[in-house]
């Protein structure tokens, strides 16, 4: 597998069936690194499945409700997003230490019968949408998107020269959007709203409208210095 393959994947060689990790509290975005510990036996079987094969898993958020039947298969939100393990560390005791990096949004079509510990789905992978009626204006939005979140921003140096690496580098709205969701403070059921909306011009005016209306700080500036933050278990 060469490097490009570890960081894109491509629907023609996708299977259409993912591995399926859902989590109460924890929305995976495309572009950004997620650390993972885990250590539920039913993972570790779906881990050490994606290891001898793709390395794709597909992270999903349980429904509300789902402590009734935690152990079970509750109910998960159509949209997840596709990941592929970008690093594997088993420790002494057969936990594992993990980083998924996002690849793409998934939209899960129908969930596999159970032959397995661990659950999987079929899914289908979705890109951003750039409608053309936006096209004029997108460089605006995302240039008041940057301003809003520079306002967020800690005082310090680090912050201030991992934000304007930031602003150095090309990249796309989406690509910004995705980012800019994972690292700030906001509610599970918001990053779910934010990864279910396709139309990337709509998606950075909700970040606006949630950075222009919340007192709250970013948990952490999007930049490899920071990225990843601490481990999540499963």
């Amino acid at each position: 597998m060469s490097a490009s393959d570890d960081l894109f994947v491509q629907p023609e060689h996708f299977s259409g069936t993912a591995r399926l990790f859902p989590l109460p509290n924890l929305v995976l975005f495309p572009h950004v690194l997620q650390p993972l510990h885990i250590f539920e036996p039913r993972y570790r079987d779906m881990l050490e499945a994606a290891m001898a094969d793709d390395r794709l898993i597909a992270m999903g958020l349980l429904m509300p409700g789902w402590e009734a039947d935690y152990d079970g298969r509750p109910p998960v939100l159509p949209m997840a997003c596709l990941g592929r393990v970008a690093s594997c560390q088993q420790l002494a005791d057969g936990r594992y230490n993990v980083l998924l990096a996002g690849l793409k949004r998934a939209a899960i079509s129908k969930e596999l019968p159970p032959s397995k510990s661990f659950r999987e789905a079929r899914v289908r992978l979705k890109e951003d949408r750039y409608p053309m009626q936006g096209a004029a204006a997108r460089p605006a939005l995302q240039r008041h998107l940057l301003e809003v979140f520079a306002q967020k921003l800690p005082r310090s140096a680090e912050m201030r020269e991992q934000f304007d690496h930031l602003l150095a580098t090309q990249i796309s709205l989406g690509t910004l959007t995705d980012i800019l969701a994972y690292s700030i403070d906001l509610t599970v059921g918001a990053k779910q709203r934010l990864l279910c909306e396709l139309d990337v011009d709509r998606r950075a005016a909700m970040l606006v409208e949630h950075l222009e209306h919340s007192d709250r700080q970013p948990a952490a500036a999007p930049s490899p210095a920071v990225f990843p933050p601490g481990f999540s278990a499963n």
